[in-house]
């Protein structure tokens, strides 16, 4: 999507990268790029939030300090506005805008879309682009089952990596939704698992160590071919239902790998 276009459809207002988190040393080569995109709304002409920018901040810093041997840089999108606005699907334009921002800063290297919330719908939405390799998706937000309105699409993400987690006492985002686009996308893309967080909310403040964890995992899995932890790599490989429903165990990431 032309940049111009996204200007025209939001006024004067533009996405934008932002520095990057723990940025490594100037000149530095760059290995791979991580979009964080924060949590948004159904429908708002509003600017975007400061608080769901900030919410996504221990995340960055945590991804960009596991992955700095291998020239990980992370950014926060910072959208236009913090509304989807129902067709305009303007959090996921701007998404897709963020990664053809980072392919001309940094080159061709693997991109991870990763998002929570309204950002997750985003960060799928947008997963087609040819330079996305992975995309997270935390709590996603995503429509009720409508008959009279195509489903969530789901071919685009043929040929990525794509990880889901969601709490099962999410009372914003229904996680038996997430269940069902996971089990439709798991029928073209095997490179697709979802991960329970067993009675965690929306924000996923009560395994917070773990989400992150687990996050770091999958993206140095998928950016850079380090090997995954055995549940990452048993839930890829695992048929429906399992490698959908995988619980994401209390102290993920604090043993040993294997």
């Amino acid at each position: 999507m032309a940049h111009s276009a996204l200007v025209g459809t939001a006024g004067s207002r533009t996405p934008r990268l932002g520095r990057p988190i723990g940025a490594s040393h100037p000149g530095s080569a760059v290995g791979g790029v991580v979009l964080l995109l924060p949590d948004g709304e159904v429908t708002s002409a509003r600017g975007a939030s400061v608080r769901a920018h900030a919410a996504l901040l221990p995340l960055g810093r945590r991804l960009a300090a596991a992955g700095r041997a291998d020239g990980l840089v992370v950014h926060v999108v910072r959208y236009r506005g913090r509304g989807w606005n129902g067709t305009d699907a303007q959090l996921a334009g701007d998404a897709s805008w963020a990664v053809a921002e980072a392919v001309r800063r940094y080159g061709d290297v693997p991109v991870c879309l990763a998002g929570h919330g309204m950002g997750a719908r985003a960060a799928l939405r947008a997963g087609g682009h040819t330079a996305v390799d992975a995309v997270l998706a935390l709590a996603p937000w995503l429509p009720e089952d409508d008959v009279a309105a195509e489903p969530e699409p789901v071919r685009q993400l043929v040929g990525r990596r794509v990880l889901i987690a969601h709490g099962t006492n999410d009372a914003r985002t229904d996680p038996e939704l997430s269940y069902r686009l996971a089990e439709r996308a798991k029928k073209s893309n095997r490179d697709t698992c979802r991960f329970e967080v067993h009675s965690d909310g929306h924000a996923l403040r009560q395994y917070h160590d773990e989400i992150r964890a687990l996050a770091a995992d999958f993206v140095l899995g998928s950016l850079f071919t380090h090997p995954y932890a055995r549940p990452v790599a048993d839930a890829l490989a695992a048929p429906p239902p399992l490698g959908l429903r995988m619980p994401l165990a209390a102290g993920f990431g604090r043993g040993p790998r294997r």
